[in-house]
């Protein structure tokens, strides 16, 4: 059995001093490759070289809405750069998107970046990852705006199985985490059960979003194993089942071979 944690900020300072423990940690738990994720342009160069030391490691480049106040538009073209020179290893642009619970004077460069970053992983025929607060109908617009259809995942999904529908008909995974380990999540856990299970992909976002009973410690990409226990009580196929097609859809969304 093996599982792809989709989504965890390695390189973050809660992780990067013991990285190595993590991924050992994380392989005796089952998790056989990664995606990391920037938040912000002065971790690229980081990310790539990070790549290079473990070949189950993917990464994706991007500005994060939370560090937006603090880049200017020309980032993009840094970023479109990279992605032209280091295609191969870039999976995807992310993680990228809008966040309405922010101090509204954000708002104006949440969304320049985020059409600007949109429009870059079209041209470079690159999946996203999205963020999303407060924000779904808005990237959803933007996303049928540029008729963009490379697909990705959005991450951390919570809501309903409208939401869920209006992004996997647009070619996108569902990012599901630590939160379906909550009782509360009582519209997100329905939603796992009622989609088909192409929809899914796992993840951690480790260091952040700590499972339940796991409150205010670091989360790390070893607890994928206990997301895929708290997955595989809300859906009626077997385990083994299970774990093989999240493994595809993994591949598939990031367009990633066999590993």
């Amino acid at each position: 059995m093996k599982l792809f944690d989709t989504h965890c900020h390695l390189d973050l300072p809660e992780l990067a001093p013991e990285q190595q423990l993590h991924w050992q940690q994380a392989q005796q738990a089952g998790v056989a490759a990664l995606v990391i994720p920037s938040v912000q342009q002065s971790a690229w160069q980081n990310l790539l070289d990070l790549q290079k030391q473990q070949p189950n490691w993917h990464i994706a480049l991007g500005i994060h809405p939370w560090w937006a106040a603090e880049h200017s538009l020309d980032a993009v073209t840094a970023l479109d750069k990279l992605v032209a020179a280091h295609s191969t290893a870039i999976v995807a642009v992310g993680e990228i998107g809008l966040d309405f619970a922010l101090d509204e004077d954000s708002f104006v460069m949440q969304q320049q970046l985020f059409t600007l970053q949109l429009a870059l992983a079209k041209q470079h025929n690159k999946p996203v990852i999205l963020h999303h607060r407060k924000s779904q109908p808005q990237l959803l617009a933007e996303l049928k705006r540029q008729q963009f259809s490379g697909g990705g995942i959005l991450h951390a999904f919570s809501g309903s199985q409208q939401q869920a529908m209006a992004f996997v008909d647009l070619g996108f995974k569902l990012g599901i985490g630590g939160t379906i380990t909550y009782d509360r999540a009582e519209k997100t856990r329905k939603t796992v059960q009622k989609l088909p299970l192409e929809s899914f992909v796992l993840e951690t976002d480790a260091p952040a979003m700590p499972l339940a009973g796991f409150q205010g410690e670091v989360n790390t990409p070893a607890q994928l194993a206990l997301v895929f226990d708290a997955f595989c009580q809300l859906r009626p196929e077997p385990r083994g089942q299970i774990a093989q097609m999240l493994w595809q859809n993994s591949l598939k969304v990031l367009r990633l071979s066999a590993t």
